[in-house]
């Protein structure tokens, strides 16, 4: 049984605001958005590539890389 995962970007990006010490008002505040649109985003395993490069940005980290190659990972077992 060869199951695919794809790697969740909700869970990527809630994990890179932990590791940068950072808070959902913070984030929120940087987005510009409510926090509860940032609770709804983070629980969703894709998001818009476009919001996706804003937050890459605000954090200073490369999400849509990181998403390929976690995705290729999963591709080469």
């Amino acid at each position: 049984m060869n199951k695919s995962l794809k790697p969740h970007i909700g869970n990527m990006i809630k994990k890179q605001l932990k590791k940068q010490g950072r808070t959902i008002t913070w984030f929120a505040q940087n987005l510009p958005t409510d926090r509860s649109n940032i609770y709804k985003m983070l629980k969703k395993e894709s998001i818009d590539i476009q919001l996706l490069t804003r937050i890459s940005k605000i954090l200073d980290y490369d999400f849509v890389k990181e998403y390929h190659n976690q995705t290729n990972q999963d591709t080469d077992v």
